[in-house]
C-alpha cells in the first residue's frame, strides 16, 4: 500500500507516537501514525491548522454569548424596560428614576477616561433628581451641540435613550443614563413607548433640507465628517435622492407625533435660531430645564460654544436638491412649522 512500511524494514520511533505491527493491528498498519490507543497522529501543519480553527471558532462562540449593543442609532431602552399594554402599571417615579446608583457607578467609570474636551465646571448628576426632559430632534438637527451647551452651563450631565460609545468617551459619560438626574436626554424616536418616561419635552427643530444633509454627512463621515461629492450620486443620484424622501418622512412624523400626543410641557428650540443668538436662546432653554446657572459659568459656556460637536459648514460644488425636492421640503416645513406655533411663543426662521 501506499502508506505502509517494506516488511523487510523497520519503521522509525516517533517522538508522540509508536508505530504497531502486531497482526492485531494490521488492519491500522497502513498508517503509522496512531498512537498506542488507536488515536490518529496528525502532521504537524494539520495540527496547528486545527488548533487555530478551533481557537478561532471558540473565541466566535464566547463573543456572541456576551456581544454589546454597539449601534449608536439602536433602540436602546424601551425594548426592556415597558411596552405600552403594561405601561399603566408602572409608576412614572419608578421609571423616571430607574436604577439611579446604576447609573452613577457607569458614568464615574466612563468619566475616567480622558476627554477632548474642556468644561467649566466639573460634571455631576443633579443632587435631586428632576422630572425626565426629553431632547427631542430628528438625526442631524443639533443635538448633540445643545447637550455640549447644557452640560457647559449647568455643570450637569445629560444623558440618552442610545449607546453611542464615540459620545461616550468623548465627553458625554452619562450616554444611555434615562432618569431624573440627568438634565434633559436625547431621543429621535416617536410612538407610545418613546413618550411614556419623559414629563418634560424640548423639541429642537432645523430646516429639514439641512438637517437631512448632516445627517447624510453623519452617516457617511461620523458626528464632524462630511460625505464625498460621489457619495451624492451614487446609482446616478437614486440613493440620495431615495434618502431624502425617506428622510423627510422621518422629520416630519418626529415633529407631529410629539406635538400631537406628548402631553406634557414642551419648548421648542430652533437651531437657526441658537446659531444666530446661542446666548438668548440658551437662556430660554435653560429656564424652561428650571437649573439654576451662574452667570459666570453662563458666561464660560458661551465662550466656549463651539466644541468639538459642531460641524463646519463645507460648500458643495453643486446643489444636491432638485427643483422638486425643494418643494417636497417646503410643502413638509410649512406644516410642521404651523404645528409648531401653536406651542411655542417663539417665530420660527423664515422657510426659504
Amino acid at each position: 500500500m501506499g502508506h505502509g512500511w517494506p516488511t523487510n524494514s523497520s519503521p522509525p520511533h516517533r517522538a508522540f507516537g509508536i508505530y504497531h505491527s502486531s497482526p492485531s493491528n494490521a488492519g491500522r498498519n497502513r498508517n503509522p501514525w496512531y498512537w498506542p490507543g488507536g488515536m490518529l497522529w496528525c502532521r504537524s501543519r494539520v495540527c496547528a491548522l486545527s488548533l487555530i480553527l478551533g481557537a478561532y471558532l471558540a473565541g466566535v462562540l464566547l463573543l456572541s454569548s456576551i456581544s454589546l449593543d454597539v449601534d449608536p442609532r439602536r433602540y436602546h431602552f424601551y425594548k426592556a424596560v415597558i411596552n405600552p399594554e403594561e405601561s399603566a402599571k408602572v409608576p412614572q417615579a419608578v421609571v423616571s428614576h430607574h436604577d439611579v446608583a446604576a447609573s452613577i457607578r457607569s458614568v464615574a467609570a466612563a468619566s475616567s477616561r480622558r476627554s477632548k474636551l474642556r468644561w467649566c465646571q466639573q460634571l455631576h448628576f443633579l443632587a435631586n433628581p428632576g422630572p425626565v426632559t426629553a431632547l427631542v430632534s430628528f438625526p442631524g438637527s443639533g443635538n448633540t451641540w445643545v447637550r455640549y451647551l447644557i452640560q457647559q452651563a449647568t455643570g450637569v450631565y445629560t444623558g440618552s435613550v442610545y449607546k453611542d460609545y464615540g459620545l461616550l468617551k468623548n465627553g458625554f459619560p452619562a450616554e444611555s443614563v434615562l432618569n431624573g438626574s440627568v438634565v434633559a436626554v436625547k431621543t429621535h424616536e416617536i410612538g407610545e413607548a418613546a413618550r411614556i418616561p419623559f414629563t418634560k419635552a424640548v423639541l429642537l427643530v432645523r430646516s429639514p433640507g439641512q438637517a437631512i444633509q448632516a445627517e447624510f454627512n453623519r452617516q457617511s463621515g461620523g458626528h464632524i465628517g462630511f460625505a464625498a461629492p460621489d457619495r451624492y450620486r451614487r446609482n446616478r443620484g437614486k440613493y440620495w435622492r431615495d434618502f431624502v424622501t425617506d428622510k423627510l418622512s422621518m422629520w416630519s412624523n418626529t415633529y407631529n407625533d410629539w406635538l400631537k400626543n406628548f402631553p406634557g410641557p414642551k419648548h421648542v428650540l430652533f437651531y437657526e435660531k441658537l446659531v444666530s443668538d446661542v446666548e438668548r436662546e440658551l437662556r430660554a432653554l435653560l429656564t424652561f430645564l428650571e437649573v439654576q446657572v451662574l452667570e459666570e459659568n453662563l458666561t464660560c459656556a458661551l465662550e466656549r460654544r463651539e466644541g468639538i460637536y459642531r460641524r463646519r459648514r463645507r460648500p458643495l460644488p453643486f446643489d444636491p436638491f432638485s427643483a422638486a425636492m425643494k418643494e417636497a421640503l417646503r410643502a413638509e416645513q410649512t406644516q410642521v412649522y404651523s404645528a409648531l406655533a401653536a406651542v411655542s411663543n417663539s417665530t420660527a426662521p423664515p422657510i426659504p
